[in-house]
C-alpha cells in the first residue's frame, strides 16, 4: 500500500558528527557556506557568534556543543543552515552550523518512530521522531524544542534586525 504523497514530509538532512540528523524543510531557509562569525561577548558556548545575511544579522549556533559533543571544525563541508524558530509566538531567525549538509529526502509517516525514553544519548524532548533510511537511522529534530526560552533570548538579543549602511 503507498502513502498519498500529501502526507509525505520533506527533510533536509545533516551531519553532526557521525550521526546524521534532519530538520523539516519547512522551516530550512537557506544554507549557506561558512562565513566570517562575529563572537558576541558573554555569550553562551554554543552560541558561535553571529554572521551578515544580506544586510542582516543572523546569531550562529554550534548545534555540537549544545548536544555535548566537540565544537564544529571548519572544513570544505562544513555549512550554516539559516532556519526560523518559534520563540514565544514570535518567529526568530537563527544559523545552526553542521559538519555536512546531505539532501532533502521524504518520509512516510510510517517510516518516522517514536524517540526511545531510555537509553538514548540524545535530550528525546527535542526529538520529533526516528526515521530509517535503508540501514541507517535519522533524528529528526524539532528545532523549536532544542533551545530554551532562556538561551534563545540571549540569541535574540544578539539580533539586531539589519547592519546600517555606513
Amino acid at each position: 500500500m503507498t502513502t498519498d504523497p500529501a502526507q509525505r514530509s520533506q527533510f533536509l538532512t545533516f551531519k553532526l558528527g557521525e550521526e546524521i540528523f534532519a530538520l523539516d524543510v519547512v522551516q530550512v531557509r537557506e544554507i549557506l557556506d561558512v562565513a566570517p562569525i562575529t563572537k558576541v561577548p558573554r555569550s553562551p558556548e554554543f552560541m558561535r557568534g553571529v554572521i551578515n545575511v544580506r544586510g542582516s544579522v543572523v546569531p550562529v549556533v554550534d548545534l555540537r556543543l549544545k548536544f555535548g559533543l566537540p565544537a564544529t571544525q571548519r572544513t570544505v563541508d562544513t555549512r550554516i543552515v539559516v532556519m526560523e524558530i518559534a520563540l514565544d509566538g514570535e518567529m526568530s531567525i537563527i544559523g545552526s552550523m553542521a559538519d555536512a549538509v546531505h539532501d532533502v529526502m521524504e518520509l512516510d509517516p510510517s517510516a518516522i518512530e517514536e524517540a526511545p525514553k531510555i537509553g538514548a544519548k540524545w535530550n528525546t524532548e527535542f526529538i520529533k521522531g526516528i526515521g530509517k533510511l535503508g540501514d541507517r537511522f535519522i533524528i529528526i529534530l524539532d528545532v523549536n524544542k532544542v533551545f530554551s526560552a532562556d538561551e534563545l533570548a540571549v540569541v535574540r538579543k544578539s539580533e539586531p534586525e539589519t547592519i546600517e549602511a555606513s
